[in-house]
């Protein structure tokens, strides 16, 4: 009993929805258990930094609520009333439900519903190779990154920028649509490196002053989708006096005086009057990145939840363009290196049989899709049977109301592998109890850097929970479905995945856990040539073409500007509708995961809304106030926090909570829209229109124990 444990640090990745993709350096505890998690050293981009959330996982994977064993539903659906049964029961329902499906309605009426809650690619991809196999309704993943993504290559043709880690190398760090002290610390892991080491300058824009805006030496404040206005103004600047790289745009552009042309009306004072931007901060941002050639912009996920994000990305991307700051290290853009892997993952999700006729349904549009609308079931039949792995819709998607009211569907067959009783699962009629990431095997690759990463096995799962992988092969093998992949293990399948992609074995990538990745400095740079067939840089975009879309052109494409501009598609202010509200990401959350560990619920403390002190005078709201936000979609409770850090008519809801913080379980995505963002997808969360006012504390309320409300007991 006097023995000192025996801690063995092993190396892993993190595998949760962001870029960051961090190294890890992992205590494993006699074999069994998980002690401290801590960002690796030696992995270059990670450096050694993680977020707070990682660094307490052992708080996460060893949380008492972990669902164990399979369930299944004994009551009304959502009363999270269920029994303990067997994994044979459970899968042989399960698909008994699912050949049921296909019987009355065809193969497209089951649905395997998936998105990043891992970004392993064996675990979170291999749904896909059970869908194509057996012909199940298709999805459209463009809950996330689209419209950011289509924006970027409009400008350079691919997905993929200069090297994250010459941020530290850099003169000027442009931080723009994301809040890495939130999101991504490793980006300020970086920036802060550059101003330390060489006095470089942080910029930051966003919609509201949070902690990132705090680290900035120039911090620009915008009004919700206004970004490709600011952007405008600063080339315009750039443009007049002389600061723009003209050897540059001949060279590696497409119509340089085209686009000079058409910005001389785009001054800071027509910026300032759509962005809330004072002019001489935007003259003084232009300035800065005109006479830093060293400039290095950092485009984030926030260009993807508004309406005119892709025209708004292309914009911000234009200005290393024009200044030509592409030509030195430390300088140009980054977004995103998920261009860069190549990894042939035809196995892994069985792409050989996959095909083209069956439809695919908008991952964003469940809602619309489980309530019958027939143009979101593409006029096919109605989808009966439902496989939910690594989401949380009922939380996450938008349109609540709907989401809810599909779930609820006595007709719909719902099987959601999960690790916790999210309100997802509580809407199941077949539970599974899934493994995390330290408990199977898994590759990864993050879009925020260049590796290619392994994560290990490191320890045994509690209870009977199973990993992705074996759940979709043993569903297999009860529905007859053929593939040689279903035979395989995870560590076959990622060692069969590196050598068709020309990326060595498995054991190789074992011995050093992170591959480096990064293309030459020329090629990052684009310095060979752009990845468009002329090989410049676009700022003349055919959006209806842009080499991005698993979709064809959805949204008000027609309206998109082809060169860069303000586009007002957002959805605007109203007399009925006077504020703009944002659903920007919380600190201790990640989307829906990390909302039912103690730590994080207590750093976020409950749901809240920011409403600047001169909105909230006139309608007689105080700090700590009760406030209804509300739309046409419907009706949210939570506490007003007065805030002056937006500008006037912007309201901002840090999120995901759960449904069960708010008094009457209506959650902040009850608030926004599915409607498709141009030109090819996406869910425009930050961008949405609401009313608000003050009431009275709903009555016999209690702060829940959001703990308890999120268990079921599991017997024995």
């Amino acid at each position: 009993m006097n023995l000192a444990p025996r801690i063995e640090r092993r190396s892993s990745t993190c595998p949760h929805d962001c870029p960051s993709c961090c190294g890890l350096d992992i205590e494993v505890v006699d074999g069994r258990s998980i002690g401290r998690v801590r960002g690796a050293e030696r992995h270059s981009y990670t450096a050694g930094v993680i977020c707070a959330k990682v660094a307490r996982y052992a708080e996460r994977i060893h949380h008492p609520d972990r669902l164990t064993h399979p369930l299944v539903r004994t009551g009304p659906k959502g009363s999270r009333q269920f029994r303990r049964i067997s994994w044979d029961e459970a899968l042989d329902r399960t698909a008994e439900r699912f050949l049921e499906a296909e019987r009355q309605h065809g193969p497209e009426a089951v649905w395997p519903y998936y998105y990043a809650g891992t970004m392993g690619h064996v675990m979170r991809d291999g749904i896909n190779r059970l869908r194509h196999v057996k012909r199940y309704s298709g999805q459209f993943s463009t809950i996330c990154t689209t419209p950011a993504w289509t924006g970027f290559i409009a400008g350079t043709g691919r997905l993929a920028g200069a090297d994250p880690r010459e941020m530290g190398k850099s003169d000027c760090v442009v931080i723009w649509g994301t809040n890495p002290v939130h999101t991504q610390v490793n980006v300020m892991t970086h920036a802060l490196r550059a101003r330390k080491e060489r006095g470089a300058r942080i910029v930051v824009v966003d919609v509201y002053d949070n902690p990132t805006m705090k680290q900035a030496d120039l911090a620009l404040l915008v009004r919700p989708g206004t970004d490709g206005a600011l952007a405008c103004a600063t080339m315009h600047v750039l443009f007049r006096e002389g600061l723009a790289d003209r050897d540059y745009l001949e060279r590696y552009t497409d119509c340089p005086a085209d686009l000079e042309r058409h910005l001389a009306s785009r001054t800071p004072e027509w910026a300032s009057a759509i962005t809330g931007v004072p002019a001489a901060e935007i003259e003084s941002f232009a300035r800065l990145v005109g006479t830093r050639p060293r400039s290095f912009f950092r485009l984030g996920y926030g260009f993807s939840r508004s309406r005119n994000g892709a025209v708004n990305m292309h914009a911000a991307l234009c200005i290393p363009a024009v200044t030509g700051a592409w030509r030195h290290e430390g300088g140009g853009a980054f977004h995103s290196n998920s261009g860069i892997f190549g990894l042939r993952k035809g196995l892994v999700e069985g792409l050989e049989a996959e095909d083209s006729s069956v439809r695919k349904l908008q991952q964003t549009e469940i809602g619309r899709v489980l309530t019958g609308d027939p143009d979101s079931l593409c006029h096919g039949p109605p989808v009966t049977a439902l496989l939910v792995q690594n989401t949380n819709p009922v939380s996450i998607a938008p349109e609540q109301e709907l989401v809810k009211r599909g779930f609820a569907r006595e007709d719909l067959f719902t099987c959601v592998h999960e690790q916790f009783m999210t309100e997802t699962a509580a809407m199941a009629d077949i539970v599974l109890p899934a493994t995390m990431f330290m408990e199977h095997d898994d590759l990864y690759t993050g879009g925020g850097h260049q590796h290619i990463s392994w994560g290990p096995k490191l320890v045994d799962p509690p209870g009977e929970c199973r990993s992705n992988h074996d759940v979709i092969c043993s569903l297999a093998a009860r529905l007859g479905a053929e593939h040689r992949g279903f035979r395989m293990t995870p560590r076959e399948l990622v060692d069969q995945m590196l050598r068709a992609s020309r990326r060595g074995s498995l054991a190789e990538l074992e011995n050093e856990t992170w591959q480096d990745v990064q293309p030459p400095f020329e090629r990052a740079h684009y310095l060979d040539g752009f990845g468009h067939p002329d090989r410049r840089f676009h700022f003349r975009v055919d959006w209806q073409h842009v080499p991005n879309a698993n979709i064809g052109p959805v949204g008000p494409w027609q309206d998109l500007p082809d060169l860069p501009d303000h586009w007002a598609a957002t959805e605007e202010a109203t007399p009925e509708h006077p504020f703009r509200l944002a659903t920007s990401p919380a600190r201790s959350f990640l989307n829906s995961s990390f909302n039912e560990t103690a730590g994080s619920l207590e750093r976020e403390r409950r749901p809240e809304v920011l409403v600047h002190p001169a909105d909230a005078a006139p309608l007689g709201i105080e700090g700590g106030d009760w406030v209804r936000l509300h739309n046409h979609r419907g009706a949210v409770l939570l506490r007003a926090r007065l805030f002056e850090g937006v500008r006037r008519g912007v309201l901002i809801a840090e999120s995901i909570w759960p449904n069960a913080a708010y008094p009457d379980g209506r959650g902040i995505n009850t608030l926004t829209g599915a409607d498709q963002v141009a030109p090819f997808g996406g869910a425009a969360f930050h961008d949405n229109r609401v009313a608000l006012a003050r009431i009275e504390p709903p009555a016999g309320y209690a702060e829940p124990d959001l703990a308890g409300r999120m268990r079921v007991l599991q017997p024995a």
